[in-house]
């Protein structure tokens, strides 16, 4: 091990990981739970290249979107009769087409083995979250698993990624965000830690111009050397 792993904070640092299109590509199951909902409507199906307008948001705003890509106007009353049609689908078939991204695993065993701590912060509702890493067989790797509804306010709202922090006993100024978005990179910037991007995920953007403090284009690249060096560049901003 080099000596950049063997000099850990006293405080173990916590790697927080985004769910949808950073630990898990989940796209086949939304796409497709998401058109079974829509179809109710008569609406045209969605497609993988809508996938990064549609998603980050929760359930509820995917559906509101995919009507306002389709021109279709949806009244208010019509979007919980089409949530549960979209929750009931996706819950009926987990884990579906699911996987864990390539290497993450092996990232997971790495980190831990360096005496990390690992967390999960998703805009994900639990009901839809907790199922899927127990199908997933992942739910044990992590301190803490909070959603989109765990507390009152959601990424990226810093208030949604400290809350993680808090229940997995660790400490912001040793604490790190994974994710593909924008909101997992504005909820870091916004509490003041330092983040990774990931290139594979459902970004509608290039994660590069969101200014991460570093990124990823596989997980075999997410060492605890890489995780101490951006907790120590974010630390030195």
């Amino acid at each position: 091990m080099s000596s950049t792993c063997e000099a850990l904070p006293v405080t173990k640092p916590l790697v927080v990981f985004d769910l949808d299109g950073t630990m898990i590509d989940t796209a086949p199951d939304l796409i497709d739970s998401l058109n079974h909902a829509i179809a109710a409507r008569g609406l045209a199906p969605t497609t993988f290249e809508d996938l990064t307008h549609l998603v980050g948001q929760g359930a509820r705003v995917m559906i509101r979107r995919a009507f306002d890509l389709r021109g279709e106007p949806l009244d208010e009353a019509d979007v919980e009769p089409l949530l549960e049609r979209f929750l009931s689908h996706y819950q009926d078939h987990m884990p579906g087409q699911s996987r864990s991204y390539d290497g993450l695993l092996d990232c997971f065993d790495r980190l831990e083995t360096a005496g990390m701590q690992l967390a999960v912060c998703t805009n994900k509702v639990e009901q839809l979250t907790l199922p899927l890493l127990d199908a997933l067989g992942l739910t044990h790797r992590f301190a803490a698993i909070t959603c989109g509804d765990t507390f009152s306010v959601r990424k990226p709202d810093a208030r949604h990624l400290f809350g993680t922090i808090e229940r997995a006993g660790g400490d912001a100024a040793t604490s790190l965000m994974v994710g593909d978005s924008i909101n997992d990179i504005m909820a870091a910037r916004n509490a003041g830690i330092a983040s990774i991007a990931v290139t594979f995920g459902y970004s509608d953007v290039a994660v590069e111009t969101l200014n991460p403090t570093r990124v990823i284009t596989h997980f075999d690249e997410l060492t605890a050397d890489m995780v101490l060096q951006a907790l120590a560049l974010a630390k030195a901003a």
